[in-house]
């Protein structure tokens, strides 16, 4: 393990945007608090790993476990497609983010992918994605409008990771307008929305890697999947 206490480090992947507080409005590296809390009830220490410069490798070697935080969509190069029109994308957090994974799956450490975290995750293992979800199934019921969650049951495998720490149903809030299209080669779709959408991944022989589509950290009872992330970045 990285750490020497007895709480493991979590590492969270942060945003690079321009924001207000206080008399300032800058750019900054920021992250919506909910993470930070989630992961300090789950038992975990957490650090802010923010997008930018070099180093992102040496960055996770020191924590014990990783959050790919939701955000802006993944830039469609990255899967050589060309941008939707409503692609939104920040190249230099694909960039940081894509090295974090990789580094985290080198050296085995936990990693929990959130919403846009799932989708960086199946593009760093050959995925690709649907750049525009209302385009394919009709409906905005994933990002009902801006600020705004939707509410999304999903179905989870029997057997699967997820579901042994969720249960095989669970009812999420999600945020997102886009999702898996190709599945990575060698992940494993664990979870679906009623429409079909895939909404939780697992890369089979990994001591934990998991994708969720939804927003675990905006929901009391969804603390379980930081939970678990902890717990197994606890392990020797």
């Amino acid at each position: 393990m990285a750490s020497s206490g007895s709480d493991p480090v979590i590492g969270i992947s942060t945003y690079s945007e321009r924001a207000a507080w206080g008399v300032w409005d800058t750019e900054a590296a920021l992250l919506p608090r909910t993470y930070v809390d989630c992961v300090v009830r789950a038992g975990g220490v957490p650090v802010l790993l923010p997008p930018v410069g070099e180093g992102h490798e040496r960055a996770v070697a020191a924590v014990d476990g990783l959050v790919l935080a939701g955000g802006a969509d993944v830039d469609p190069g990255n899967y050589g497609a060309t941008a939707h029109p409503a692609t939104v994308s920040r190249p230099e957090r694909d960039a940081a983010e894509l090295a974090m994974l990789r580094a985290a799956l080198d050296r085995g450490i936990p990693v929990l992918a959130v919403c846009r975290g799932l989708q960086v995750l199946n593009v760093a293992l050959g995925g690709t994605l649907a750049q525009h979800l209302p385009e394919r199934i009709g409906t905005s019921d994933h990002q009902p409008s801006p600020g705004v969650y939707g509410s999304t049951v999903v179905t989870l495998e029997p057997g699967s990771r997820v579901a042994g720490i969720l249960g095989e149903e669970t009812t999420c809030q999600c945020y997102h307008h886009q999702a898996v299209d190709v599945l990575a080669p060698g992940l494993r779709a664990v979870g679906w929305a009623g429409d079909g959408t895939v909404e939780a991944v697992e890369l089979p022989g990994e001591r934990f890697v998991v994708g969720v589509q939804w927003h675990p950290e905006q929901d009391a009872k969804e603390l379980r999947l930081f939970t678990a992330l902890v717990r197994e970045a606890a392990k020797a």
